[in-house]
């Protein structure tokens, strides 16, 4: 028999199909399930993407032609490689020995809560996909031996499969993977993952095969499972979009090892949630089994039961399954501080910003008035990743900005100062529009407000750190201080604030590094300015012949031996009304301008004439540019510059 021929194009291509079933006497071919197996499903599905099977109608003059209707089942799995350094991360990652395992649940359900906040954002922007519920659950299996975390947030495209869970979009990835090895000797921390962006993968951990289900934000979008086990690689096959209800979403389900069979346990996931995602900003509800007990009637005892006796019962147990709410608080920085322990500000730092360090110091705040918004800030213990290399990383997300709870961007770098990159923190704004966008801030004057005030606040944190003093200030110092002088250099707003923060190498006794105060309150009564000697380092300064200048009169001396010393002075100027001087010039005030030394130096000068000359013209200008007379030498017979 024959059909006519079928033409449909999609994307300017043009495809012409016919097809034609004959009934010979076998019900193989009148099966629809048979019809892709009998004819090469596999090769078939090869051209889902330009012939849809929804808009597929063959006509047949034939009552035994059986049109065949492909559908997402009937697709093959596409076969994918990982990019070599994603299967080298992973091949860490599954063979290393950890002391906890536990990260994987926060990295995956920090994950679902950015997509859940994404929806909320783009359902908010592109009235779309508003009826979903946001929300998150975990499903643990012990038949089946999966953990399952499913959310309602964005889902993604097969490109965006394939983008996202093929590669590894940060760059670090070989620091990440040279870092990890170098403690595998060790005691290994698992928390690194949360730096490099590839908090995904973590959950090989704990599990031999990943299975993602998703969908994407379009209207229309089709849903894909995207497999690998332990890392050899992944396959993307289509299905049914109703595998993910509502709009958009994502299931990740977690097929898990022997050793990692702990994971089945609710109670335990119920642990690991609140002590990682309490504070995460969508609902996590668990599959929780509940044993309670009922009084049933005890029909044995019954039985010999006496005329006006009580009948009697029984407990028996009776178990339960159902979905159980787990995170029923606030997020953190909408909570009055007088309500929060340090240890909640602990985990909501290291859940938040993937940390493993305690923060050092933090300040929880809010302004209220025309302008409304709170915050909350930390202080690092060490240097994040990221600033390692660059100590002004762009790409360092430091400060998580919302607008009313809905998560915006960690880009924006208006909201606060480069010399502020090191410092981690949240921001809500109740005024901020949420389409908010890098223009819209630069011109946005509640930007200024908001940004003055994390100004004013990290300076009083700071603060706070120097008045505890011990070895929290110490940590700081070593670790943050150059950041300070490079405020003092970029921030002439707040130059005179922080100067009171900054630490130099000092001359004086006993002394290792001192502040502007601490030097101001040993200033001889006849002082009148701030010395200062340029070198590069400590003993390069002690064995300056500069030194010979204040060795009569004992001033104390600031040695500029960091990088960004010297250029500190130079912009700051002055200190509280007292002039910075820089010991190393030829005229040094306080020093060189008295008049007992003006005419001293002016008798010398006429003394060594000759000797000035003699020295000149044996030289040469070839050699020497002048030679001069200078007080400076006291020991020394000669200077060279």
């Amino acid at each position: 028999n024959t059909c006519p021929p079928m033409a449909t194009s999609r994307k300017g291509f043009a495809v012409s199909f016919c097809l034609c079933i004959m009934v010979a006497g076998s019900a193989a071919y009148l099966n629809p399930l048979r019809v892709p197996a009998l004819f090469g499903g596999a090769k078939l599905a090869n051209f889902n993407p330009i012939l849809r099977p929804a808009a597929m109608k063959l006509r047949s003059t034939q009552p035994s032609v059986i049109p065949m209707k492909m559908s997402a089942a009937t697709a093959a799995p596409e076969k994918f490689e990982f990019q070599a350094e994603v299967s080298r991360v992973m091949d860490i990652i599954i063979h290393s020995l950890y002391s906890e395992k536990d990260v994987f649940l926060r990295e995956l359900v920090s994950n679902a809560a950015d997509a859940c906040d994404k929806k909320r954002f783009l359902s908010l922007t592109e009235q779309k996909g508003n009826d979903d519920a946001l929300e998150i659950r975990i499903q643990p299996d012990k038949v089946a031996k999966t953990l399952t975390i499913i959310d309602s947030g964005v889902g993604m495209t097969k490109d965006e499969l394939i983008k996202n869970l093929g590669r590894i979009a940060q760059s670090g990835t070989k620091q990440f993977a040279e870092l990890l090895k170098s403690k595998a000797s060790g005691s290994n921390d698992v928390n690194l993952i949360g730096q490099f962006g590839v908090g995904f993968y973590s959950g090989f951990l704990v599990a031999d095969k990943i299975t993602v289900v998703t969908k994407g934000f379009e209207e229309g979008a089709k849903a894909h499972r995207w497999e690998s086990e332990a890392g050899s690689g992944f396959s993307i096959t289509e299905v049914e979009p109703d595998e993910i209800p509502g709009f958009s979403g994502t299931k990740i389900t977690l097929s898990l090892r022997e050793d990692a069979e702990e994971y089945l346990d609710d109670k335990k996931i119920k642990t690991l949630v609140s002590r990682y995602s309490e504070f995460v900003n969508v609902p996590i509800r668990i599959w929780t089994t509940k044993t309670e007990y009922e009084q049933v009637p005890d029909e044995e005892a019954n039985k010999k039961l006496k005329e006006g006796e009580a009948p009697k019962t029984k407990s028996v147990p009776k178990i339960t399954q159902d979905w159980a709410l787990q995170n029923t608080q606030k997020p953190l920085w909408m909570r009055p501080p007088s309500q929060v322990t340090e240890e909640q500000y602990d985990e909501f730092y290291k859940s938040t910003f993937k940390a493993w360090d305690k923060p050092l110091a933090h300040t929880h705040f809010s302004l209220e008035g025309q302008i409304e918004f709170r915050a909350l800030l930390f202080v690092p213990t060490s240097l994040p990743f990221e600033l390692g290399n660059n100590m002004f990383d762009e790409n360092a997300r430091n400060i998580r900005l919302y607008v009313k709870r809905v998560f915006i961007n960690d880009k924006f770098q208006e909201l606060c100062p480069r010399w502020l990159k090191f410092v981690k923190g949240v921001v809500d704004s109740e005024d901020l529009p949420l389409n908010v966008g890098r223009e819209i801030l630069q011109k946005s004057s509640v930007l200024r407000v908001v940004r003055r005030r994390i100004e004013r606040k990290c300076i009083d944190m700071f603060g706070n750190l120097k008045k505890q003093g011990g070895d929290k200030w110490s940590t700081f110092q070593s670790t943050f201080g150059k950041y300070l002088k490079v405020g003092i250099i970029e921030d002439a707003e707040n130059r005179q604030d922080i100067a009171p923060l900054v630490q130099f190498a000092t001359s004086a006794p006993g002394v290792n590094h001192t502040s502007f105060d601490s030097y101001v309150e040993r200033m001889k009564p006849d002082q009148k300015y701030i010395y200062y000697l340029p070198g590069e380092s400590r003993y390069q300064c002690e064995v300056s012949a500069a030194m010979e200048k204040v060795r009569d009169s004992g001033y104390e001396v600031l040695y500029c031996t960091e990088p960004l010393d010297e250029m500190t002075f130079m912009e700051l100027r002055n200190y509280k009304g007292k002039e910075l001087v820089d010991l190393s010039k030829d005229e040094v005030k306080g020093l060189d301008d008295l008049e007992g030394v003006k005419a001293k130096k002016e008798e010398a000068k006429q003394a060594l004439d000759k000797v000035v000359k003699f020295v000149s013209s044996t030289l040469g200008p070839k050699k020497v540019s002048s030679v001069e007379v200078s007080t400076l030498l006291r020991d020394r017979c000669c200077r060279v510059f």
